[in-house]
C-alpha cells in the first residue's frame, strides 16, 4: 500500500486554483489505486509558526535543556513534521506563486523539514540528502505566464525554490503539474486547467 502526503498551502479555500489541482491529483491516484493512504495537512487552517530566536535553538539546533513548554510542543510539532514525509511514498503539494515565490505558510513549512543529521547531512563532498525514495508531484499555480520567456523565468523563485530545497533534502523525484495565467482572463485559465488535467491523467495512468 502507498502512502500520500497531501500538503495544501494557499488560503484561497475554494477559489485556490493549486488546491484545484492537488484535489484532482489525489481523487485521481485514488480511483486507480483505492487501497492507497492519505495523510492531509492544511498549512493555511494550521500553519506552523515561523521560526523565531527562541524557536530556532530547539528546532534547528536541538538544544533540549530546561525546554519551556512552547518550545516542547513546537519541537513535537516539527518531529511529527518530518516523520510525515518520511512516511510517505508520494507527496502532493500545493504551492501558489506568491510575489515570484510561495506561501509563507509553505515556506515555514519547509523551514522545519531542513533537519541537519535528520532530513540530510553534511559530508567532505557536500551536504546530502537523506530524505529519498519517494515522488513529489507540484501543483504549481501562477496568475501570470512565467515559462514563456527567459525574461519571465528569471523572475521565477516559486518552482525553482521548490526544486533546489526538495533536492537539498533528498527529493529529487519531482514533477510539476502546472496552470499557469489564470489571472488573464477566463479563456486562459480554462486553457491552463484543461492542460493539467490530462498531464495529472497522464502521470497517475503511468505511476
Amino acid at each position: 500500500m502507498t502512502k500520500l502526503l497531501h500538503i495544501d498551502s494557499s488560503p484561497l479555500g475554494d477559489m485556490s486554483v493549486s488546491r484545484k489541482l492537488t484535489a484532482e491529483v489525489v481523487s485521481s491516484w485514488l480511483a486507480a489505486h483505492p487501497k492507497d493512504e492519505v495523510v492531509y495537512r492544511d498549512l493555511a487552517v494550521s500553519p506552523p509558526d515561523h521560526l523565531t530566536a527562541e524557536l530556532l535553538t530547539v528546532v534547528k539546533f536541538r538544544n533540549l535543556e530546561n525546554l519551556t513548554p512552547r518550545q516542547a510542543e513546537e519541537l513535537a510539532l516539527t518531529d511529527q513534521l518530518v516523520d510525515e514525509i518520511f512516511a510517505a511514498d508520494v507527496i502532493v503539494i500545493g504551492a501558489p506563486m506568491y510575489n515570484f515565490s510561495i506561501p509563507t505558510q509553505l515556506k515555514a513549512w519547509i523551514d522545519r523539514l531542513c533537519q541537519a543529521g535528520r532530513t540530510f547531512k553534511y559530508t567532505e563532498k557536500g551536504p546530502v540528502g537523506l530524505v529519498t525514495g519517494k515522488k513529489v508531484i507540484i501543483a504549481s499555480a501562477r496568475g501570470g505566464q512565467y515559462s514563456q520567456s527567459e525574461a519571465m523565468t528569471a523572475l521565477d523563485h516559486q518552482e525553482s525554490f521548490l526544486r533546489t530545497v526538495l533536492g537539498f533534502i533528498g527529493l529529487t523525484d519531482v514533477t510539476i503539474v502546472r496552470a499557469e495565467g489564470v489571472s488573464m482572463g477566463p479563456e486562459i485559465k480554462a486553457q491552463a486547467l484543461t492542460a493539467a488535467s490530462a498531464q495529472i491523467a497522464q502521470l497517475v495512468a503511468s505511476a
